[in-house]
C-alpha cells in the first residue's frame, strides 16, 4: 500500500460517510467498500456481512460479496435454525461472546464445514470480526439465536500469505463508521417492513415516504373487498385460544397471499375478518384484479379447509363481498393514533354487502358495479336479483362467482 494507513482509513471512512448521507442502499455500500479495500492491496475474496432483521418471518439478513463483482442477498428463518448457521464460526463466536476470529486456510482441515469449503474455492485467510450496534454488558451471555442489534463481518483472503496485520488495521479501523452507515440503512429497511407488514404494502410506503399528516387524503377510485370467517363466535367458546389463533392464522394466510399476487393491498384486520383494495390505472383493471383474487380465495379456502380437516383440526367458512367506486384514501384519527384506511359511501356499501349472504345464501357477493367493470361480460357471475340497500339512491344487482362444488366448496350459508 502506496499510501499510509492513516491516509487509507481517512478516504474511505470519507466515502462511507458520504454514502449513509446520501441513504445508500446496502449492497452499493458493501460493493463500495469491498472495491476500495482492493484499490488498497487487500486480496479479498469474499466479504459476507449477516444483520438482526426485525421481521415476524425473517431472523436476520445478509449480503455476500464476491471478487468476480456479484452481490448475493440472503435471509434466514427466525426458528428451525440451519445446521449450516449452528456448526458456522459466526455461530461459535457468538456463543462464547467473542469480538474477533481468525483462522489461517493455508495448513490442515478446520474445525468448522464452511471453512474448508472456503478453503477449496482458494481461500487462504479467513477474518471473522462481531460489530454491536448497542451497548451491552461485558459479562452478559448472548444467545446466539437472538443476539441483541448489530452486524456480523466476515472477510476472506486468497493470497498465499492471506491478510497482513496493516490489512486487518485497516479493516479494524474502517468498520466502525461501515457499521454507522448500515445500521442507518438497517433501520430504514426495518421500518418499511414493518410498515408494510401492520399497514400494507401500499399504504406502508406511502407513510415512509411522507404521508403522515392527520387528515391527509386522496380520493381514489378502487374496488373493495370485505372477507370473513363465520362462525368465529362460536368457535371461539369451543376451541382453545392458541388453536384459534393457529386457525386464523392459517385461513389469513393463504387468503393474504392471493389479495397480494392479485396486486391488491389489505388494509386491516378486523377481529375474523380483513378489509382489501384493489387501486389500479382503471376501475376495468381493478375489478378484474378483483375478481381473480375472489375466485383464487374460493379455491384456496376450499383446498386449506380440506387439508385442516383431514388432519382432524377446526375448520370454518367464509364469506367474501366485491364492490367498488370512489373513496378516501389517508391518514384518519387522533393527534396521537392514526390509522392509514379508506373512508366513503362505496366503502359502506360494501360493508352492507357482507351482511347480505344469508339473504341471499352465498358466500361470495359480487356488484353490479364490478360486474360491469369486468373487461369481459363473465359467464360465471350470476344474478341474485336486485335489492335496495341502505344508502344506496338506486337498487343494486348483486351476483355470485358460480364455481363447483369441488372447485369452492359450500356455497349455500343459509
Amino acid at each position: 500500500m502506496s499510501e499510509t494507513t492513516e491516509q487509507i482509513v481517512r478516504g474511505m471512512t470519507d466515502r462511507l460517510l458520504q454514502c449513509g448521507l446520501d441513504g445508500t442502499r446496502r449492497e452499493a455500500v458493501l460493493t463500495g467498500y469491498c472495491d476500495q479495500l482492493r484499490a488498497h492491496g487487500l486480496p479479498l475474496l469474499r466479504v459476507h456481512v449477516a444483520q438482526r432483521a426485525l421481521h415476524p418471518e425473517i431472523g436476520g439478513f445478509g449480503f455476500t460479496w464476491w471478487r468476480e463483482g456479484t452481490v448475493v442477498e440472503e435471509s434466514y428463518p427466525r426458528s428451525n435454525p440451519l445446521d449450516a448457521w449452528l456448526n458456522s464460526p459466526l455461530f461459535h463466536i457468538l456463543k462464547n461472546g467473542m469480538n474477533a476470529y481468525r483462522e489461517r486456510l493455508a495448513g490442515g482441515p478446520s474445525d468448522f464445514p464452511f471453512l474448508n469449503e472456503l478453503r477449496a474455492s482458494g481461500a487462504t485467510d479467513y477474518y471473522a470480526r462481531t460489530l454491536p450496534f448497542e451497548r451491552v454488558a461485558p459479562d452478559m451471555p448472548i444467545d446466539p439465536q437472538h443476539p441483541p442489534e448489530g452486524a456480523q463481518m466476515t472477510f476472506a483472503a486468497d493470497a498465499p500469505e492471506g491478510f497482513s496485520e496493516a490489512h486487518i488495521e485497516v479493516i479494524e479501523r474502517t468498520l466502525p463508521v461501515l457499521g454507522v452507515v448500515l445500521k442507518s440503512a438497517a433501520h430504514r429497511r426495518m421500518a418499511f417492513d414493518l410498515l408494510s407488514i401492520y399497514l400494507g404494502r401500499d399504504a406502508g410506503q406511502r407513510v415512509i415516504s411522507g404521508e403522515i399528516q392527520r387528515g391527509s387524503s386522496a380520493q381514489i377510485n378502487a374496488v373493495i373487498m370485505f372477507f370473513d370467517l363465520e362462525d368465529f363466535t362460536s368457535l371461539a367458546e369451543r376451541i382453545e385460544g392458541q388453536d384459534l389463533v393457529a386457525m386464523l392464522n392459517d385461513y389469513f394466510g393463504v387468503v393474504v397471499a392471493t389479495i397480494e399476487a392479485a396486486g391488491g393491498n389489505v388494509l386491516k384486520f378486523v377481529g375474523d375478518g380483513l378489509l382489501a383494495m384493489f387501486d389500479f390505472q382503471t376501475e376495468t383493471a381493478a375489478a378484474d384484479a378483483a375478481l381473480s383474487a375472489a375466485e383464487g380465495i374460493m379455491v384456496e379456502m376450499a383446498a386449506k379447509t380440506r387439508d385442516r380437516a383431514a388432519r382432524g383440526l377446526s375448520v370454518t367458512s367464509y364469506t367474501l363481498a366485491l364492490h367498488a367506486g370512489d373513496l378516501l384514501y389517508g391518514n384518519i384519527g387522533g393527534e396521537e393514533r392514526l390509522d392509514f384506511t379508506v373512508i366513503g359511501a362505496s366503502v359502506n356499501l360494501t360493508a352492507r354487502l357482507s351482511g347480505m349472504h344469508k339473504n341471499v345464501g352465498r358466500q361470495v357477493i359480487v356488484s353490479d358495479r364490478v360486474r360491469d367493470a369486468a373487461r369481459d361480460k363473465r359467464d360465471d357471475l350470476v344474478s341474485l336479483g336486485r335489492y335496495m340497500l341502505r344508502g344506496a339512491a338506486e337498487p343494486m344487482e348483486l351476483f355470485t362467482i358460480h364455481r363447483s362444488a369441488e372447485g369452492a366448496g359450500r356455497q349455500s350459508v343459509g
